[in-house]
Formats: structure tokens, sequence, C-alpha cells
């Protein structure tokens, strides 16, 4: 008999089958109905369903299993967890593997962290938590990115940042952002870190490849998500100013050292502090431009499908307003991932993606802030802002100024992806295996800047500007897959011919002088000087690669691929490069001599890669000669004249390339109770591409060329742990750990170092290159002529540097490598408790080793007497003869020093709290799922480092590194918020 007449109900519980806990929030389906159950608090369910059927127990974590429903109507189902199920299959570049057959380096990102933590970038949450993936959390400014470093720099001036590729597409070098991807949509991630595992993508790899998958629909009714959450965010560290009687007490100091008078006879030093002195007035100025922000966050997702169709639809608006005034930040995504069977061979899908960015709106200026003196005055008499609060002192300008200003930031992404697959096994039986992929992308990114400055900020004639950009990036892959078993014999090869294409052009119009303030950007044709500038450029690439899987009884693996690409960049002589790789794997567990060691071995093999990949990460034109025209004055009459630009082109520009091994274990012990990862590697980038100096009697001024050798040594570390696992109560934890030394092996061939660019062979591309602070100078060792044949430029309260060079004067030979901007060692540490139907979840990581130059104590960002300063920063006097800071004088730094400090930190990152309400009770209200949570991120850092945060960007004045300039200044923020997750 194969059914019932009727229904019956089954009952059953659902356990971890390593731990015997309850499993709550496990779906259980019966296949080929709508039927659909999901476990309550006590890991219960109920179903109706007929002898025979099948019933498809999945739970995020855990492989999927399936059974028969057979005269048994109460069942004990054991799910595998899926981070230990070495059947558990894991997205390699092209396709997929089983975790047991890859033989590179492949780090997969926790699951509980892309499904629990609230982040508004991917990025978040991979922080601290992949062993040697660095996540740079330089600016909190709404709407920025982290950036990411994969195993250290492999180069010095080409791009360093990895690959990013979201459903088989490339997001990168399309001018797509990481920011794009609504972090709900993600299903997984993968990072490819070895050589092997990163070859695949060839020019691409050579900085590690990250690969996201999003969401898809599955076979079943119609199943709605909500995620919603909402709080509040405040700076994580404030930087206080000194009192108004402290900053008395420095312009006293400063009138006196530099013998000059303060206004109307002190104590203050400018005419704008007078009255608010009088009054005994003063201004909170970091008060002034900071608030408490608030970020808020909704999605909804809908999925579901039947057997030949299947949907994930989802839509997101996150809106941030952050803790410097006018910093707003939203972001309105929607995507449609689709899955058709057509026919029974033959499969077409999306995966399309629409997201708008607004960062609109006049920002006020944090470093100004900082800089005002609390007596400063902040409004003329008319109610207007002043324009120097400080007046007569016209360096710092007033920090809300700029929010008067109403400029527009907008930018689209707009991916239209789509593929279609054929099985040809589905055709004819012989050709089982065998399938040929269409892989199809388009992305159109425009941006859009919209700026006008008027009478508001003091500019009364009008400056207007608009600035357009934008960038259309097609990609087609052509992929054809063969997966056969013969016997033991495993075969798994994949074939891949690519085509990309990007074009980008941009075009900026801007006016100055205008009529009035009323149509601001509106009409620059009212503008009595108007200037148009444009530019436009084209990238076009070719790919072709080849990969073969080969395993034998799933204990030994070999991997062979081999990449070919050609770009426009390069020069006429090298468009194509070629990067091969080798790896082999031993699952050492499946040997027969290892059968009585089963109780505590649960898993061990044993990894090798060689393999070599590449990096393209320069201008689009940089290896040709270009040309510019100007205009040239002849026979009276003005002519176009064309010359040559500074740069000679170079028709053998060729890619750089970085050669590496690997060598790794992984290894699981009862019935992995405990499991991690080992993996040494060693990488050498050599053809780098560098910017050379030319003789002036060539007619250039440098050439882009292949010069220069660099080297990576390091380690990574993953552990996990099951450190109790009872009935109701579970502790895990897991530790990362990464250490990597970066190290210059040649520049230009000569053995030379570069002292302009800090380079120095044997030592890490970024270095701290400076003199050595010693103390300070003191009026004794001046007067004993202690600074005589050391410094005999020095003077009380100056910084005393040491004279390494020993011939008597301090001069450039005193400098010397005092660190590096990289740090030496990161690590991390995840605990989760979970009890009953509650859980916690503390993350910690910390960054150690890494040093930066600190301009909150240097001369460009303490100009003496002409600012505030923050308390903690000290100064010296007469009175008090510091040897830690330096005096009021201009004269106090002479050298130019630094002041570099220890940028180490350790961060409590991230704590959530989290309720899962049991099934009975979700039921009861209608719905299939509720988890509310508290989240709490950037909680606490312990830190030696003087400033707003030893990780955020931190600006000097007047200054622009990397294409930022001061008035991005922003700090770390502490960001509190509650969530709640509902399924229906």
């Amino acid at each position: 008999m194969y059914g019932l007449a009727q229904d019956s109900q089954i009952r059953g519980i659902v356990k971890d089958a390593s731990t015997d806990a309850a499993l709550s929030g496990v779906t259980v389906t019966l296949k080929g109905s709508t039927t659909k159950s999901q476990t309550n608090a006590e890991g219960k369910f109920v179903v109706n369903a007929q002898e025979g059927q099948i019933l498809a127990f999945t739970f995020v974590g855990y492989s999927d299993k399936e059974i028969a429903v057979g005269k048994n109507q109460n069942l004990e189902i054991l799910l595998e967890s899926a981070f230990n199920a070495l059947e558990e299959l894991v997205v390699v570049g092209y396709g997929s593997q089983r975790r047991s057959d890859i033989t590179g380096s492949v780090a997969s990102v926790p699951k509980e962290r892309l499904s629990k933590l609230p982040v508004n970038n991917v990025m978040q949450a991979i922080q601290g938590a992949v062993a040697n993936v660095n996540i740079n959390q330089a600016s909190s400014v709404p709407g920025d990115a982290p950036s990411a470093l994969i195993r250290g720099r492999n180069s010095f001036s080409a791009t360093t940042g990895p690959y990013i590729v979201v459903d088989g597409i490339p997001l990168s070098k399309t001018d797509g952002s990481i920011n794009d991807i609504n972090p709900n949509d993600i299903e997984s991630v993968e990072i490819l870190k070895d050589p092997s595992a990163v070859a695949i993508y060839g020019v691409n790899g050579s900085n590690g490849v990250i690969l996201i998958t999003t969401k898809r629909g599955t076979t079943g009714k119609p199943t709605i998500r909500y995620s919603g959450y909402g709080g509040i965010e405040e700076a994580a560290h404030i930087l206080e100013p000194v009192s108004g009687e402290e900053l008395l007490e420095r312009y006293a100091e400063y009138a006196r050292i530099t013998n000059t008078s303060l206004y109307n006879g002190g104590p203050v030093r400018n005419e704008f502090e007078w009255d608010n002195y009088q009054n005994g007035t003063t201004t909170d100025w970091l008060d002034a431009v900071m608030q408490t922000g608030v970020i808020q966050n909704h999605n909804i997702g809908l999925s579901g499908g039947s057997e030949n169709a299947r949907y994930f639809i989802s839509t997101d608006y996150l809106n941030q307003k952050g803790i410097v005034k006018g910093y707003n930040y939203k972001r309105y995504s929607f995507r449609a991932n689709t899955d058709f069977n057509t026919t029974k061979y033959l499969t077409v899908g999306t995966s399309a993606f629409i997201v708008a960015h607004d960062r609109d709106g006049g920002r006020a200026n944090l470093m100004q802030a900082a800089a005002m003196s609390p007596y400063a005055r902040m409004y003329n008499d008319n109610g207007t802002l002043t324009q120097f609060p400080m007046y007569s002192e016209q360096l710092w300008s007033n920090p809300l100024l700029p929010t008067t200003l109403d400029p527009e930031r907008r930018e689209f992404n707009i991916s239209l992806n789509g593929y279609a697959e054929a099985d040809f096994g589905n055709i004819w039986a012989p050709l089982a295996g065998l399938k040929y992929k269409f892989n199809g992308g388009y992305s159109f990114v425009p941006k859009r800047t919209n700026e006008y400055e008027g009478e508001s900020v003091y500019n009364f004639a009008g400056l207007g500007r608009i600035t357009n950009r934008e960038s259309q990036t097609y990609t087609i892959e052509n992929i054809l897959t063969y997966a056969k078993d013969f016997g033991l014999h495993r075969i798994d090869f994949t074939g891949l011919y690519a085509a990309k294409s990007k074009y980008y052009q941009e075009a900026i119009a801007t006016g100055e002088v205008f009529p009035n303030d009323a149509l601001g950007w509106g009409n620059l044709g009212s503008a009595s000087t108007q200037k148009v500038s444009s530019f436009a450029d084209l990238y076009r690439s070719v790919s072709q690669m080849a990969r073969v899987n080969y395993g034998y009884d799933s204990r030994y693996m070999l991997t062979l691929t081999v990449r070919r690409d050609a770009a426009s960049i390069f020069g006429d002589n090298h468009k194509y490069g070629t990067f091969p790789s080798a790896a082999v794997a031993w699952n050492i567990h499946n040997e027969s001599f290892m059968a009585n060691t089963k109780d505590v071995v649960s898993n061990l093999k044993w990894r090798m890669s060689y393999g070599v990949s590449g990096n393209e990460g320069i201008g689009i034109y940089d290896a040709l000669f270009l040309m510019n025209s100007n205009p040239l004055a002849m026979n009276g009459l003005s002519n176009a004249a064309i010359r040559y630009r500074v740069r000679m082109g170079n028709a053998d520009l060729r890619w750089e390339k970085t050669a590496g091994f690997n060598t790794g274990v992984d290894f699981g012990f009862w019935n992995n109770r405990i499991t991690g990862t080992v993996d040494f590697y060693k990488t050498r980038t050599q053809d780098m591409l560098l910017s050379q100096n030319l003789p002036r009697l060539t007619g250039f001024q440098n050439v882009f060329t292949n010069l220069g050798k660099l080297e990576n040594t390091g380690i990574d570390v993953m552990l996990n742990t099951k450190n109790i696992s009872k009935e109701n109560f579970t502790w895990s934890t897991t530790l990362v750990f990464a250490h990597n030394k970066n190290k210059i092996v040649d520049i230009y061939g000569d053995g030379k170092d570069d002292l302009g660019n800090r380079w120095f062979i044997g030592q890490p591309v970024g270095v701290i290159f400076d003199y050595t602070k010693v103390g300070i100078w003191q009026e004794d060792e001046i007067a004993a002529g202690v600074n005589k044949g050391w410094d005999e430029q020095a003077e009380a309260g100056a910084v005393k540097l040491a004279d390494l060079s020993g011939d008597g004067i301090i001069n450039n030979d005193d400098r010397s490598i005092l660190g590096q901007t990289a740090p030496k060692w990161t690590g991390g540490i995840t605990n989760t408790f979970t009890y009953k139907a509650f859980s916690l979840n503390i993350f910690i990581n910390t960054v150690q080793g890494a040093m930066r130059n600190n301009s909150q104590i240097g001369g460009a960002s303490d100009e003496m007497g002409r600012r505030s300063t923050p308390a903690e920063l000290g100064y010296w006097t007469r009175e008090n003869q510091s040897n830690e800071w330096r005096s009021l004088s201009n004269r106090s730094n002479i050298y130019g020093y630094a002041f570099p400090s220890n940028a180490s930190f350790t961060r409590l990152k991230d704590v959530t709290f989290s309720y899962n309400l049991p099934q009975s009770a979700a039921s009861r209200i209608g719905v299939g799922g509720v988890t509310l949570y508290a989240s709490g991120r950037n909680l606490y850092t312990w830190t030696n480092w003087l400033g707003w945060d030893p990780e955020a960007r931190d600006v000097p004045r007047g200054n622009t590194v990397d294409g930022v300039n001061d008035q991005l200044n922003y700090p770390m923020v502490r960001t509190y918020v509650f969530g709640l997750n509902l399924t229906f």
C-alpha cells in the first residue's frame, strides 16, 4: 500500500545531530504540496501527511534532509550542521564544489553574521569574522563603505582591493559599490584567498576574490519576510575641546612666547571673542554641529514558486541621519531573482537589481567646529551666521555655513543580469553531466552632483557647478561544465570564454558671477564666466579559462587551472597575460589507517597550491602617449597646437603578476566539536606597474613601466568550538587570527630605496619614516648648552629629536623607519550563547602593530595660538616643563616631526541579544515566525590613541588624502538598534 485513505497527523522533534539539542524554527515541508510547518521552541512539529510522501527539513546553518513518511507517526529527525557537513556545496567561482573536495583556501562567512547582524553593507558583517581579511572602517560617514584588504598589499600603486562578484557577474570595475548590494538579499559569502582559488579570475584575482550569492526562490507557497530595525547613533568617543578658562591660559602663554598683544589688553585674542567673554557666554561648538543620529531599515522579501518557476523579490529602504549635521543618507533598492525551467533541459533566470543613493544636503564641518574658541561668535546681529566666528582670525570659518547650502548628490546602479543553462543530459542520456551556461550582465551607473554657493556662505559673486558621470558595463560569459563519476574517480571540468566592455564619461559645467542666487545651478547660462569640461574612456577585455578537478575515492584531489586575459589598457606588445595554477588535497580522515580514530578525528585534510594571478589596476590610457591641445599665438591669431603631455607611452607595458604558494590543514575533532583551518602562504608580485621618472632631455617627465618586486608571507587561523551542548543551553566560540608580513624586494632594479614615496627595500609598502622623539628640550638643558653639537636651533619647549647619524646636527639623515601603517596581526573572537529561545552573540576584534601619524598632535592640526585644541592635548610652559608636549612656539617643531602614534586597538564590536517567539505563539497571531533582537555596535574601544578613533579618517586642514578633503572628517559611531524579523 502506497498511501493512506486520508491524511494523518505526523508529529516529531528535530535536533542537532552532534549536540542532541532541539532546533527551533526548522521548516518542515511536504514535498509536492503547499503544506508547510515549523518547529516550535522545543523543536517539535506537527504536519498532515500520508504514508509514502516525502517530508523535507530545512534550517539555516544545517544541511537539508528528506525522509519518507512511514507507519511511525512520531519522528526524531537529526540535522547535521552545514558548517561541519563535508558534503556542503561551496561557491568557488564559475560553479560550486563539495567542501570536502576543495583544494584551495576558501573561507565562508558564518551565516549567522549575515542573517542576524543589522548592518548597512556586507563588509561590516565580514569584519573580523574571516582570518586575514582586513576590513577598515576608516569612515563612518553615512553611505560610505569600508575598504577591504586580503592577505596584505600586493602592489605599489595599482588597486589593492578584492575583486567582488555577485551572482556570477562582477560588481568590481563597473563603478558599482558594495553599498549597492542590500545585506538582507545575501544568502552566502565566500572569500577566495590562495593562488589556486583566485587564479580562476586571472588578472582580477591578485588581491583576492569575494563571491556573493543572493537569495533565490524555492518551491512552495509564497513566503513573505519582513526585516526591520531602528535605532540611534552617537560618537563612539568625543574628543573634548578645552574649556573657556583653559583657552584663555593658552592665549596668555601664546602671547608671552610670541611677544604679541591680546585684544583690548586681553585675555581673549580676537575681536569677535570680546563680547562673549565680557558677558560670560560660551558656545559648545561640537554640540552645535553634532546631533543624535537616527537609523532605520525596512526590508520586505517575497519568495516561492512551483517546480518550474521560482522567484525571490525584495525591496529595501535605509534612512540614516548622521551624528554631524547635514550628513544624511537614503538608499532605495529593489531586486528580482527568478528561475524558470522552460523545458526539461533549459533553465533561464535573472539576477537584477536597481538601487538609488541620496546624499543630499549641506554638511557641517567637524574640524572647523573643533577649532572654534568657546567665546567665538556664531551669529551676526541680523541673525545670519558669521563668516569667521573668531574674527579677526580668518583661518577658521563658521562650521555651520555649509548647512545653508542644499547640494544634490545622487547615484544609481541599474544592473540587469540574466542567465540561460542547458543540461545536455536531459536531451541525450549519454551526455549526462554536460552543461552550458550563458551569463549576460548590463550595469548602468549614473552619478550627479549639483552645487551652488552664494551669499549664505559669503560668496557674493556666486559659484555653481553641475557634474554628471556615468558608466555602462557589458559582461558576457560562456561557461561549459562537465561532471562525471567513473567508479571511484570523479572528473569536473569548467571552460570559460568571456568578454567585457566598460564605457565611462563625465561632463562638468561651472559658472561664476551670477546676477542673483535665485536659480542656483538651475541656470548656469546666466553666469558671467562659464567653463565646460568633459572626459570619456573605453575599456575592453576578453578572457578564456579552463579548470579541471579530479578526485579519487574522496581521498585525493587535484585541481589544474589556466586563464588567459587580454585588456585594452596594456601596450600593443603585451595585451595578453596567462595565469596558471595547480592544487592538491588529501582527505586523510578517509584513509583506512584512520578508521580507529573516527571517534576523535572527524575531519583531517591537507591542502597545497601554487598559482599565478594578475593586476591591471592602472588608468585606461596610462600605456599611451597622451597629447594636449593648447592655444598658440601665430601671425597674430590664436591657433590650436597639439603637444605631448608629461607621460611617455609604453607599448611593452604588461600585467603585474603575483605568484603564490599556500599550504593548509582543515581539521575536526570529537564529532566536530572542535573544527578549524590553518593556512600558511607566501606570494611574490613582480613586473609591478610603476610610474618611473625620466630625464628631462627625453621631453617627458615619467613613463609607466614594469619594475619592482613585492612579497607577502603570513598565516591564517580559524577555530570553532562547541564548548557546551545541552538540550536547553549551548555555548560556541569562533576564533580567528591572522598575521601578514609585507616586504619590498626590489623597486627600480638598482637596489635603491625610493625616499620620496617612502618605499624601502626589505620593508613594508606603508611605513612611518620619521625622526625619533626622545623628549622636549628644557630650559636648563638649553642654558647648559646640551643642545650644542646636537640641535643648534633648539629652544626650550621644542621637540627633542635623536641625532641618529651622530653628525651633531638634526637633518634628513636622522630619520628612520618607526613602524608600519598596516597591522602586524589581527584577530577576532565570537561567543554565542543560547538558552531555549534566547540567544546572545558577542564579538570582539583586535588590530595590533599599526602606526599612524597623529594630525591632532601634529602641527597641521594644532596651529599654535590660532585655534582651540583637544583637552587631552597639553603644551609646554615654563611652569609646567612637560617632557611630552611641545610649547606653543611656531619653532617648537621646525623639522616637521609628524608625531606617529600606536594605532592598535581592541574593540567590543557587536553584541546582539535575540528572542525567537515559540512557534505555537507565532501561529496564534497568524505568522510563521517572529524574532526580536537588540544589537549594539562599536560599544567600547581599548586603545592608547589620542584622537577620535584609531581607525577613523583624520585629514589635516586643507589637505586631500586619497581624494578625500578635510570636510569629510567624521567620528566613529556607536549604534544601538532594536529589530524585528517576521515570516508569513
